[in-house]
């Protein structure tokens, strides 16, 4: 691996004495164990976007959602307000809610899960544990939103509100319905059913990946579920090719007839969706012989502007009688590398002569560009090339950042240096599974630039501050000033299973107090920047990083890369 350093006093070995200058117009004096960002900027510069141009008013980009929104779920309540949530895992707030009027202007309204009391147990999980597969539902009987989910760490429960822009309910735990993935389905007549996957018949697997669909009815009424939960499917929808992960079950009533869609082949590039269909919720169900409704997985793995790994997928119907879904799917640079997680896409579901739902064709591309017609574009959207500026002048932070396994708030502050994220350098380590003085957002571009500014003077050998690059526990990159002993450093890290690496420093004055950082992202490199003049000049600290290092490909798990502000009193290097 080849890193390139440009600084030269680094070169040779001399100690540059580094003076800055401020990006606010306020300056404000270094503070005793606490870092001070006054600013942080999110760039997008795909090609794709800018080479492909959306051609009317009525198109839109694939994914709708760019970025790490996985596992989407969608509903309406008839009125034409459609909402649609995607998964959190261990970050906090839980579970991104959006709103539309149009399937094509989204705007994230907040967060389902905005509360502690709401995620429980998420210390000490993985950063790919916790909230699973949310699915969101509207009973029009009693003009109720329910979302229903999996923590991993505490078991199936529900929350519900008549106000989906606003508060939801505490948790109301689901003890009768083990294993993962439910969703809500309420019928014509005002009763409700839970459907979700579960373990083999009497947890004898045949295979490994062996899991069935089961469905129980739900009482509205008393938040319970009664009756006999049955299974409505065993293995897939081609039991004699032993299907793997039948998972993201859905039921809908389609004038009369129940639909039953699932996932199935895992969550890799084998992923797809089938769809099965029956006379009542509890079946019995028949799959339709033209199954995957939806996969990539016959494609040539060679072509251009790949998508992958699509599935998991959800339906709605708009009051004009049309049918859109969304779903998740990948988009690598190469080698199954990519650094944004599954993202959101969403196309129009067209319907065979005999009555089965399809995304697109077996063998077709799933569309980069695609059309609504009559469809307006708004000035926010949040898909292609977009620019976000943070400058903390709210009192609270806004929908698009997170924390990992708790709210942070003992770490952070925005009240105590207004106009700035004052964050406390805590004894607690990037590689930890606990809650982190880190405040986050995700990356949703192969090519993005992201900048911070930083008052900040290390007092001890451990303390630091500054972007953290954040996959996992054991895939992550670090920018950051840095103290070891009397020695003062602006370095780049790597944190890896097998420990800390330098992966690039430059000596400064121990009074430099302000700096700018830049992480730019090319696809599978990383470049790592640092100013002292308020950004007017850029030194290029180190360049040609691995970005696959953080990816899906490399690092496993659910989530994509996010990129934020850091900092810790813990991050010692022997």
């Amino acid at each position: 691996m080849k890193f390139k350093l440009t600084n030269i006093a680094l070169a040779l070995g001399c100690i540059a004495v580094l003076t800055g200058c401020r990006s606010k117009a306020t300056t404000i004096a270094p503070q005793s164990s606490v870092a001070i960002f006054d600013s942080f900027s999110y760039v997008g510069d795909d090609a794709f976007y800018k080479e492909n141009p959306l051609p009317d008013e009525g198109s839109y980009y694939n994914p709708v959602l760019a970025g790490w929104y996985s596992d989407p779920s969608i509903c309406t309540n008839g009125k034409g307000d459609y909402f649609l949530v995607t998964s959190t895992f261990t970050f906090f707030p839980g579970v991104p809610i959006f709103h539309s009027r149009d399937l094509v202007n989204w705007t994230q309204v907040g967060h389902v899960l905005s509360r502690p009391s709401q995620l429980v147990n998420m210390e000490k999980q993985h950063v790919s544990g916790g909230i699973f597969a949310p699915d969101i539902a509207y009973n029009p009987a009693n003009e109720t939103y329910y979302m229903v989910t999996t923590n991993v760490g505490a078991g199936n429960f529900f929350v519900k509100t008549k106000d989906p822009f606003g508060e939801w309910s505490d948790p109301i735990m689901l003890p009768e319905v083990a294993g993962i993935d439910p969703a809500f389905f309420f019928d014509e007549d005002g009763k409700g059913y839970i459907v979700n996957n579960d373990d083999a018949p009497d947890g004898k697997a045949e295979y490994d990946g062996h899991r069935t669909v089961r469905v129980v009815e739900f009482d509205p009424a008393t938040d319970k579920c009664v009756g006999e939960r049955k299974i409505v499917i065993n293995k897939g929808s081609r039991p004699e090719e032993k299907p793997i992960w039948c998972e993201g079950p859905h039921i809908y009533n389609v004038d009369g007839t129940y639909y039953l869609m699932t996932a199935e082949g895992g969550t890799s590039d084998w992923h797809s969706e089938v769809i099965y269909r029956g006379p009542t919720p509890f079946g019995p169900y028949t799959a339709w012989e033209g199954n995957p409704i939806l996969t990539q997985r016959t494609l040539d793995k060679d072509r251009v502007n790949p998508v992958t790994c699509a599935g998991h997928a959800d339906l709605v119907k708009t009051p004009e009688g049309e049918w859109w879904g969304v779903f998740l799917a990948c988009r690598p640079v190469a080698d199954n590398k990519e650094n944004l997680g599954r993202e959101t896409f969403m196309l129009p579901v067209k319907w065979t002569e005999d009555g089965w739902p399809r995304f697109v064709e077996n063998g077709a591309e799933v569309p980069l560009m695609a059309t609504r017609d009559g469809v307006k574009r708004g000035d926010k959207l949040t898909f292609g090339n977009y620019e976000r500026q943070e400058n903390f002048t709210d009192s609270v932070l806004g929908c698009e950042w997170m924390t990992l396994r708790g709210n942070a708030a003992d770490y952070y502050s925005l009240s105590k240096n207004p106009g700035r994220l004052t964050m406390k350098c805590a004894d607690v380590k990037s590689s930890e599974k606990a809650v982190l003085p880190y405040v986050c957002r995700r990356i949703c571009h192969h090519n993005f630039t992201a900048d911070t500014h930083l008052t900040f003077v290390p007092e001890t050998d451990g303390q630091l501050a500054g972007i953290l690059l954040l996959k996992d526990e054991s895939h992550q990159y670090m920018l950051a000033r840095t103290r070891h002993g009397e020695e003062h450093k602006l370095e780049v890290r790597k944190i890896a299973e097998d420990g800390v690496h330098t992966i690039a420093a430059v000596p400064v004055d121990p009074s430099l107090a302000d700096v700018d950082f830049r992480v730019t992202g090319k696809g599978l490199r990383y470049g790592f920047h640092y100013s002292t003049d308020g950004g007017k000049n850029w030194n290029l600290l180190a360049d040609d990083v691995d970005a696959g290092f953080t990816s899906t490909g490399v690092a496993g798990g659910f989530t994509g890369t996010v990129v934020g502000m850091y900092a810790s009193a813990a991050e010692n290097i022997d």
